[in-house]
């Protein structure tokens, strides 16, 4: 029975070893150098290589003093340390404590059970070695410009110098595996994958002229993994060290090739000439690598990986595969397909953004005052087309009922009972449906309240403020705020907020109401500024005057003509499927065009209408301008006072309806 001690074995690579090791070896015993926070991973991975009573958690801590072994060491053969961090953006702090202090540690294990040492280390120790780097190779007054570089030059070096019976093993630029792309980790080569595909947009016949970043080396987990057991279980080999790298160099030309074809994008046509040196030049110019850093963030790589892509070395490693003779290096164009595909499903952080047919078929749209009115239009018009609705109100009984008849007429619908004028309800509805659905794509903010009265008689009735701005504004913020975060993690979302033409119009009597929805739409414009990066989207819907039961406490509204709320609910969609910043209405253009070159004319119209039309008998008397059930639901803004105001802003009949039809909102 042979018996190993493992560090880093439930990595990306330590995983694969370990299961190639014990599928070749029946007799192996493993004892696996993990964090308590991981033993109950490292059991799951023994039970799906059916290989629990071979398997045992040795628990502690690489970056700790002595491991931080609690319990007495057991007996090891060999030692196998793939245990170290590989990220190229960790700090100098970081990457010393595990990949130099870990190693000093693991080294001084191997003393004490004089086992043989199998230190995976890497090709980046070459540095900026220029030409041939043999397998023999090691200190040769390379530069070694990143912590990583630095620390896994100094760990191999400890190696070296510790008299411990040793091995080492550089692998080159790891990806995915050959088999299935499987890849657990944006890193290297991937930080351009979001590139190719942005170019995949392009006609595929498009010929692309490509910069020079010289060559590679990239070898898929398989290989490495398959590689080291073999050369792990051949005896002696002591002092060897083993290039698990592609035999030729890879130019950045043919790896762009091989995504491309598989992404779809347009082919390169080449390097162009002098560009490799020209980069070298232009990056030490002050000023240019800030520049070209920049850029680089803007396409999601980062500044500190995109200079060690490339290598000046050329890996030999003729005595590596002399004792690797049944085992090739697959070539990269052979398996790009299924590391392109993998990611695309898996990796790729803008995945959550593609649509395939119906731009709603699948997704998750919440809908807060979705009991009845434009909510409940939209609620089944959206699950008629397939995607499955959060139907958010504060009455339960009604709620129920209305997403009762969702699922009956239309499509899957769930209902969430909610006050979003209360932080703790907001909280725990988030926390629910983030638990029941994992995330949310869509969100109508459509809960609102209007109270129809004018400022004068408003002097003692501070409370229609609050109350006002407690639903339309800081109910819609505070849904907001709750559902950012998961959905910038996925990098898409979109916000479709219930606005309103008074907003464009200004009406008077309406003042708490416009003030409200006038502040969610300012908050909206600068969240999409500063979530743009993170496919965060925002839509303002400058709906119009709409048949529900919000408007049924003013008279004026029961004998013009109004949208229906499935019409209304049109527009809702239209917002979710283009996304665009606004829906506006032609008056509305027309009103803010108005307000703009003749705000005096403006004024007096609204002035006229507001002197004509009185307040409601509800406000006269002292009393709710709305009724309590009226609350929280879709709240629509008065469009004008009509009559005598609407004829003159709108000149239906003259030149007013001609410049309607050339001033268009982003959308009408």
């Amino acid at each position: 029975m042979v018996s190993y001690i493992v560090t880093g074995g439930t990595g990306f690579l330590g995983r694969r070893v370990l299961a190639e090791l014990l599928n070749r070896e029946a007799d192996a015993v493993v004892h696996a150098l993990v964090r308590e926070a991981s033993v109950a991973k490292l059991r799951e991975l023994a039970a799906t290589w059916n290989a629990q009573d071979r398997v045992f958690p040795l628990i502690g801590d690489l970056t700790a003093p002595g491991l931080g072994l609690a319990e007495e060491t057991p007996r090891a053969d060999h030692i196998i340390h793939l245990g170290a961090v590989y990220d190229m953006t960790a700090d100098e702090a970081t990457t010393h404590a595990a990949n130099v202090h870990g190693t000093a540690a693991v080294i001084a294990l191997a003393k004490e059970l004089d086992a043989v040492l199998h230190h995976v280390s890497s090709v980046a120790v070459a540095g900026d070695h220029k030409g041939k780097f043999f397998e023999d190779d090691f200190d040769l007054g390379q530069n070694l410009d990143s912590p990583y570089h630095r620390t896994k030059f100094a760990a191999e070096k400890m190696v070296r110098e510790s008299g411990v019976r040793f091995r080492v093993y550089r692998p080159a630029i790891i990806v995915g595996d050959s088999r299935t792309g499987e890849m657990d980790k944006i890193d290297g080569p991937y930080y351009f994958f979001p590139a190719i595909s942005g170019l995949a947009a392009l006609p595929a016949e498009l010929p692309v002229p490509l910069p020079d970043l010289g060559a590679t080396n990239i070898v898929p987990v398989d290989y490495v993994a398959q590689a080291m057991v073999q050369l792990i279980r051949k005896p002696g080999l002591i002092g060897k060290t083993f290039h698990l790298v592609n035999p030729e160099p890879q130019p950045f030309t043919e790896i762009y090739a091989a995504l491309a074809k598989a992404a779809g994008a347009p082919a390169g046509i080449g390097a162009v000439p002098g560009s490799h040196t020209a980069l070298a030049t232009l990056g030490h110019i002050p000023g240019v690598g800030t520049v070209r850093d920049f850029l680089l963030e803007r396409f999601g790589i980062p500044a500190e990986v995109a200079p060690h892509t490339s290598f000046n070395s050329e890996f030999v490693s003729d005595s590596t595969r002399a004792r690797l003779r049944d085992l090739e290096v697959p070539a990269f164009e052979s398996y790009a397909q299924v590391l392109w595909d993998y990611w695309r499903a898996n990796l790729d952080p803008d995945r959550a953004r593609r649509t395939e047919g119906d731009a709603l078929d699948g997704r998750i749209v919440l809908i807060t005052g979705a009991s009845s009115g434009i909510g409940l239009a939209t609620a089944h018009a959206v699950a008629r087309r397939g995607a499955t609705v959060l139907m958010v109100a504060r009455s339960t009984d009604e709620l129920e009922a209305a997403a009762a008849r969702v699922r009956a007429e239309s499509g899957a619908a769930q209902a969430y009972t909610c006050d979003i004028t209360d932080e703790k309800s907001v909280e725990l509805l988030v926390k629910q449906i983030l638990a029941d659905h994992d995330h949310v794509d869509y969100v109508v903010n459509n809960a609102g309240r209007s109270i129809r009265r004018a400022v004068v008689n408003s002097t003692d009735r501070m409370h229609d403020f609050e109350r006002t701005m407690a639903v339309n504004y800081f109910g819609a913020v505070r849904l907001i705020l709750a559902l950012l975060p998961s959905m910038r993690e996925r990098r898409f979302g979109h916000f479709v907020n219930i606005s309103s033409i008074a907003v464009q119009t200004k009406v008077p009597r309406f003042a708490a109401y416009v003030a409200s929805k006038s502040a969610l739409d300012n908050f909206s414009e600068i969240a999409a500024v500063e979530n743009a990066d993170a496919g965060i989207t925002f839509t303002s819907v400058r709906m119009p005057l709409v048949r529900t039961p919000m408007i049924a406490p003013t008279d004026l509204y029961k004998s013009i003509p109004v949208h229906t709320p499935e019409q209304a609910a049109d527009l809702v969609v239209r917002a979710l499927e283009k996304r665009p910043s606004r829906i506006d209405t032609p008056i509305g253009t027309f009103a803010q065009f108005v307000d703009t070159v003749m705000p005096s004319v403006k004024k007096a119209i609204l002035h006229q209408g507001f002197r004509r039309f009185g307040e409601s008998k509800a406000a006269k008397d002292g009393k709710a301008a709305e009724p309590a059930a009226a609350e929280h639901k879709e709240s629509r803004s008065p469009l004008l006072a009509l009559g005598p105001v609407v004829q003159p802003l709108m000149g239906l009949s003259g030149p007013a309806a001609r410049i309607t039809n050339v001033i268009p909102g982003l959308h009408w």
